[in-house]
């Protein structure tokens, strides 16, 4: 638990100096691809809960959308702006369309993909071309999930496996992640800032503004100046 405040205040303070007119900029911090019927009640609808409660964007469309929401527009602008995928696979997972066009998107916009086998192993996972959609297209959707099969991710039984354990390292498992890409993002905004952001534990009497508490390479005068605000994108249709 320790060890998880410690990560999650030090991603607040990564994007602080980021943007600090925002504590968290992000639209969606991660994205969770899942197959409703297997799992809505039970680990995606869990870890939507528990990544709220650490104050992190996710997006479940089961939670995310509301009735008028056009789905494929929304699911596509949501992995366009994640920072971070979760792949839950579960045994029906590569029967639906939709949860296979969400991991292509996802690995095809590059972002970091973080697999949960749940329920099922990664052999049992293949695309079936019912001989609907055209073969291009089938052979992207293997290759996303190839892809994804070969990333080291975690694995869950939920007939007897440690619920608590398995959200700590999940938790983990995306916060670690998230830190790398906000820090990826600000050596790419400016190289001159510390590839290592201290985050130093304040006295809980008298802490002192998250500012004092940022050390920033000095050659970097105003961190306002240095990281602008982003600019609202109109998402095209």
């Amino acid at each position: 638990m320790q060890r998880l405040v410690a990560s999650c205040s030090k991603l607040a303070n990564t994007r602080y100096v980021r943007n600090p007119s925002l504590p968290n900029p992000n639209l969606c911090d991660v994205f969770i691809s899942h197959r409703k019927i297997d799992t809505k009640k039970t680990i995606s609808g869990l870890l939507h809960d528990h990544f709220t409660r650490l104050h992190l964007n996710s997006f479940l469309d089961s939670k995310s959308l509301k009735p008028g929401d056009r789905l494929l527009f929304e699911v596509n602008a949501a992995i366009r702006e994640c920072s971070v995928g979760i792949a839950v696979f579960s045994p029906r997972y590569c029967d639906s369309y939709f949860c296979l066009h969400e991991l292509m998107r996802l690995m095809e916009n590059k972002k970091r993909i973080i697999p949960i086998f749940c329920n099922v192993k990664p052999s049992e996972l293949c695309v079936k071309d019912d001989r609907t959609r055209p073969a291009a297209e089938i052979r992207r959707l293997q290759l996303a999930l190839e892809e994804a099969k070969y990333t080291v991710g975690l694995t869950f039984d939920t007939s007897n496996g440690d619920w608590s354990e398995f959200l700590t390292m999940a938790s983990d498992a995306v916060i670690d992640n998230l830190l790398d890409v906000e820090q990826g993002r600000l050596r790419s905004i400016n190289p001159h800032v510390q590839e290592h952001i201290c985050v130093e534990q304040p006295d809980r009497k008298s802490a002192p503004p998250p500012e004092k508490r940022l050390r920033v390479d000095k050659k970097v005068e105003s961190t306002s100046e240095a990281y602008p605000s982003p600019q609202n994108q109109s998402i095209p249709a």
